[in-house]
């Protein structure tokens, strides 16, 4: 069974996935949304696929390099063994900016005896649409196609190219090397310049990574999460992208199969919120610009989702030459949720902006443009709160009235509220307050269902809903309210399957969903930690955790019978919430405080 046992690379440009036996399987180049170069993971036979093919008797292990994204695979028969270290440059040239050119470098290393292996290249652009054909020249191997559009592929390395384009045997002696990219070199790598490549990439990261906070638990699953989120941040623009992948199923065989390789603004500030209270400034004020650039007028209401390049129009395509994820179909680019209404993102947008007062006010950048879209966001939600919409599962039939929304309508009237406090603008404050006394007012009165004695999906339903979980940590309710605790209960026995959660149970578009959304696990975890059930929530976190693949990562579901990880991959949204619970649940309690003052 195929656990999505696969490591991320990359350099915030983009990204490509490794199985754990040193396969390339995915991969787009120049940027995360461009076409794949490799697409084996969505095709065996056609999307193509960079191997390092060893016989039988060799065994892999694998593993990251301590805080970096730099990839180590160990090929070993107990005589012979060898490491390839993958990677994509990233590091700070002497000028400050950023060099991330788009390719990876694998760094092959002989570690005993005389290793073997054999290089199985095969890359297949533009998805694959056309034919793919590779020439040996002098100083590179060059791919082309030109059946759909025309595009071409580096490789250089210092084994012998006709070896490697052949699939001879070659006996690793040495250290050597392959560079792959999207661009033909002006000088020819050296053995030397691709080992600073490699030192210059892990300073890199081991540098990010110590702005990271220690924290009493869970620092190493802190530390691969965030760093997950970083390979996400598309660092031109400072759009954050859902996951690195398209078309992986909800549940196999079916149709729930997406493009996410986009910035959905409810992901990406859930994202950037968890990275600024981490501490990774930079990365939110990226974001945040990024925010400022797509919103020109005053007017303009935010999409749900825009193209990393800020592009407003993602025509959703099918590839049907592809067989997809282990026979789902259709492959999916673009995403037509593009065009959706769904009114909670104003109120994770606002809880970001907030967020960056509270933190950098003393040294926030564009506050006067934020303090604009503050303004602007009140506007559209006083005009369209009391509208239906999408929801945040994107239900793409029907509009309802949801309860998740409404509440995140809430929050950006009460996170507005805030802003205008923080910067002295009273009056604003003021004006504001009552329509946040109405919004709270109707969530009261229409969310809550009598019999459920819970808050459902949507008014006049009841229907449960993991989202309304949210509800506590944006500050609309406590979490010692009856009602909460009685809502975290009445979710528990409704949408728990072996402590891992549905998002909700009603048919949608596509039917009864069969795998659990990992984000709502992690949700329901922090809602038993607010709800006093510590050891509860960190039992289940354990087990949560365990239910990852071998380098820690999470797709976007979990399979309820057999756990194996589902979904585009990886994903934001599970990771942010992983670091989320496990902060929670780093945190001393004052009963704990008591505990140890006494010991």
């Amino acid at each position: 069974m195929d656990n999505l046992d696969y490591g991320i690379i990359g350099n915030c440009r983009s990204a490509a996935l490794v199985s754990k036996t040193g396969s390339i399987v995915w991969c787009c180049l120049p940027e995360f949304d461009s076409s794949s170069v490799f697409a084996r993971l969505l095709d065996d036979e056609k999307g193509g696929s960079f191997d390092l093919l060893t016989t039988p008797d060799y065994t892999t292990t694998q593993t990251y390099l301590e805080n970096t994204s730099i990839l180590i695979t160990t090929f070993h028969n107990g005589t012979d063994s060898f490491e390839v270290l993958d990677f994509m440059p990233r590091y700070k040239k002497t000028n400050g900016a950023s060099y991330t050119p788009p390719e990876i470098i694998r760094y092959l290393r002989p570690k005993s005896g005389k290793p073997k292996f054999r290089v199985g290249y095969n890359p297949k652009l533009e998805y694959a649409l056309g034919e793919t054909i590779t020439h040996v020249k002098e100083d590179f191997i060059i791919s082309l196609t030109h059946t759909k559009k025309f595009d071409s592929l580096f490789l250089y390395s210092n084994f012998d190219h006709n070896s490697i384009v052949a699939g001879e045997e070659i006996t690793l002696e040495a250290d050597g090397y392959f560079v792959l990219g999207y661009n033909e070199k002006i000088f020819n790598p050296t053995l030397h310049k691709i080992s600073l490549e490699l030192e210059r990439t892990k300073m890199y990261w081991l540098e990010w990574n110590e702005k990271t906070p220690c924290y009493k638990k869970y620092n190493r699953e802190i530390a691969r999460s965030a760093i997950t989120l970083k390979l996400l941040n598309y660092e031109k623009t400072g759009a954050v992208l859902a996951a690195a992948t398209t078309s992986l199923p909800e549940t196999i065989g079916e149709v729930r199969n997406w493009d996410y390789r986009f910035c959905w603004i409810r992901d990406a500030s859930m994202v950037i919120k968890v990275i600024s209270e981490l501490g990774h400034k930079k990365m939110a004020k990226n974001y945040m610009d990024f925010i400022i650039d797509l919103i020109p007028d005053k007017d303009e209401k935010l999409q749900i989702m825009y193209g990393i390049n800020k592009e407003k129009k993602l025509t959703e395509e099918f590839l049907d030459h592809l067989s997809g994820y282990q026979g789902s179909k259709p492959v999916r680019i673009g995403n037509a949720a593009f065009e959706q209404r769904q009114n909670d993102i104003y109120g994770i947008l606002m809880d970001v902006i907030h967020q960056q007062f509270v933190h950098f006010s003393t040294d926030i950048e564009n506050g006067e443009e934020l303090w604009n879209i503050t303004k602007g966001i009140v506007w559209v939600v006083s005009k369209h709160w009391t509208e239906p919409d999408k929801g945040i599962w994107e239900f793409r039939t029907e509009e309802r009235h949801f309860t998740f929304s409404k509440v995140l309508c809430w929050v950006a009237i009460d996170k507005a509220i805030k802003v205008a406090r923080i910067l002295g603008k009273d009056s604003k404050a003021a004006k504001w307050e009552e329509l946040e006394k109405e919004i709270r007012n109707d969530i009261y009165a229409h969310a809550w269902n009598e019999e459920v004695q819970a808050f459902t999906q949507s008014y006049g339903s009841a229907d449960l809903d993991a989202s309304v979980l949210l509800m506590e940590p944006y500050g609309f309710i406590a979490a010692r309210d009856p009602k909460y605790i009685s809502t975290v209960k009445a979710i528990e026995r409704e949408l728990s399957n072996d402590g891992l959660l549905y998002r909700y149970k009603n048919k949608d578009d596509f039917g009864l969903p069969s795998s659990s959304f990992t984000i709502c696990t992690f949700w329901f975890i922090n809602s038993l930690y607010k709800i006093g059930e510590r050891e509860k929530a960190e039992r289940l976190f354990e087990r949560l955790l365990s239910y990852s693949n071998h380098l820690g990562l999470f797709s976007e579901d979990i399979d309820f019978k057999t756990k194996r990880l589902l979904g585009n991959f990886p994903q934001a949204y599970s990771h942010l919430a992983l670091i989320e619970t496990a902060i929670n649940l780093s945190t001393t309690t004052e009963e704990e405080k008591v505990m140890d003052a006494m010991r």
